[in-house]
Order: C-alpha cells, then sequence, then structure tokens
C-alpha cells in the first residue's frame, strides 16, 4: 500500500488533487483505473459537470454473476494545497488492496463487488449534490434493493497510543481516550454492518474496533461520502480513524506519507477481505 500512496500514486506530487486542479485529478483517477486493470476488474469513467468542468468518478466492477452486491469507496480528492497522505490517499490504498486481494479470491465471493473512488468530496463541495458520492449514490437508488452494504473508507491511516482521542459531545464517556483503533461508524439502519465488521476485527485480533452507532443528527456522524448513501436509504458505514477528532494534521500540509502507519492500515484491510468472504 505504501506504493499506491506514494510518489507513484496519490500522495507526493508538484501537483496538488484538488478541484482547481482538474488535470491532476484526471491523472490520479486514470491511475486508479490502471490500477484496477492490472488486477483483472474493467473500470469506467462516471463523468459529470460541476460550474462548467468535467470531473468524475472511477466505478469498477468484479463482477460474478451474482445478484447482490458490495460497495467499497473512497475520495480521490485532497483539500487545498497539500497531499493528503491519509485524507484520503489512505482510505483510495485501502479500496485498492482490498481490490487486489478479492480479485486473487474471486471463486470464494457469493456476490459482485464495486469499487468506487469518488471526486469532491472536499469543500467547498462536501454536503452538496456535486459529491462524486452524491452522483454515484443517486446512479445506484434503483438497484438499492441488491446492495448488501458500502463501506466507505476515509481516513484509516493514523494512529497514536497516547490518549489523544477526541470525540463529539456525548460519546468521550464511551470510548477510548487512546488512538489507536479504527471505528466502524453507522446509522441506525446501518447498525448490524458495523457490528459485524468489529466483530470480524475482534476475530482476527490484529486491531482494535470500536462501533459507533448514532444519529446523524450528531455532529461529525455525517462528515463523509457514506451521508449521501443514507440519503437514499442505502445501508453504510464509514471505516475511519476519526480524522480531525484524533490529529490536528487533517487538512494541513503536515497530512504527508512519513505519518502513515501501513501495518494498521492492512489490518483494516484484512477486515474488510474476511468479512466479505465469510459464508
Amino acid at each position: 500500500m505504501q506504493q499506491v500512496i506514494g510518489q507513484q500514486g496519490l500522495g507526493n506530487s508538484e501537483q496538488y488533487r484538488h478541484y482547481k486542479n482538474v488535470i491532476e485529478l484526471n491523472r490520479v483517477s486514470a491511475w486508479i483505473r490502471e490500477q484496477m486493470r492490472v488486477f483483472g476488474i474493467p473500470c469506467q469513467f462516471q463523468n459529470y459537470v460541476v460550474n462548467q468542468q468535467s470531473y468524475r468518478n472511477v466505478v469498477c466492477k468484479l463482477n460474478i454473476g451474482a445478484a447482490q452486491k458490495t460497495i467499497f469507496g473512497a475520495h480521490y480528492d485532497v483539500y487545498g494545497q497539500q497531499q493528503g497522505a491519509n485524507d484520503n490517499a489512505s482510505g483510495v490504498a485501502g479500496v485498492i488492496e482490498t481490490a487486489r486481494i478479492l480479485a486473487q479470491e474471486k471463486n470464494k465471493l457469493s456476490q459482485n463487488v464495486e469499487f468506487v473512488f469518488y471526486t469532491l468530496a472536499e469543500p467547498p463541495f462536501f454536503k452538496t449534490e456535486s459529491m462524486g458520492s452524491f452522483v454515484h449514490a443517486k446512479s445506484v437508488q434503483a438497484e438499492k434493493e441488491k446492495i448488501r452494504a458500502v463501506y466507505v473508507l476515509d481516513m484509516i491511516g493514523y494512529y497514536d497510543k497516547n490518549l489523544v482521542q477526541n470525540y463529539p459531545i456525548g460519546l468521550k464517556w464511551i470510548y477510548p481516550s487512546h488512538g489507536n483503533f479504527i471505528v466502524a461508524l453507522s446509522n441506525m439502519q446501518s447498525r448490524e454492518m458495523s457490528a459485524s465488521y468489529c466483530n470480524t476485527m475482534q476475530r482476527l485480533n490484529q486491531l482494535q474496533c470500536e462501533r459507533v452507532v448514532a444519529p446523524t443528527f450528531i455532529k461529525g456522524i455525517d462528515f463523509s461520502d457514506h451521508l449521501n448513501y443514507w440519503k437514499y436509504d442505502i445501508p453504510a458505514i464509514l471505516i475511519t480513524d476519526t480524522g480531525s477528532y484524533r490529529s490536528s494534521l487533517r487538512h494541513t500540509t503536515g497530512d504527508t506519507l512519513k505519518t502513515v502507519n501501513f501495518e494498521k492500515m492492512a489490518h483494516v484491510v484484512n477486515g474488510l477481505v474476511a468479512q466479505i468472504l465469510s459464508p
């Protein structure tokens, strides 16, 4: 995964992959499509226009001819002039690595799998219909009865054993003060998904997993792409290290490759793979 986030992929570029730099966004999306092609997973660009400028999601399908499917998603754009190694090259790397493993284990799949890489998740488009995840969620709403689950990966690479963890109001008395765990965040509709993922992580015994189930009006619960699937009543959870509730580096030039823990990212992916391959 280090190569995915590094110089050949998402993390170190003289041009930053934000909404004003469409050339770089297109380079990155083309790079993602090529990585997936190497795994034998075909991709298409989902093009749409915002302010007379064309942007695109990358939608890749591992199809075994099943009736149902699971979706894995992560946004590949960044906020401003920064590398965004954790936010959100880490999530993109996690989805790519999940795809690589599942392509190798295709004969064990019981469902189709879709891998989606979103653009325009960051401000000024966050919580607008210009978000790539909104465009994708809207495009699959008609088949939502066939969608078992959507796993959104956003910032899965920052960990700290020290007592650095913060929470939205009302949660700090329930969860750990250290920052050495992954969170599976869900609304009430998706609560079984978050329980199942954390149970899988517990069985693997590699990385602590904390389950957060909360209504959407709590601040911070809807701070990523999963919110757009919730709008269409599609079951979705966010897999995250909690972002700025743990680290002050989010949306700063300090969000670099050296702050990302690849071993723990791999543990997150192991849980996702075990989850989808379980009977």
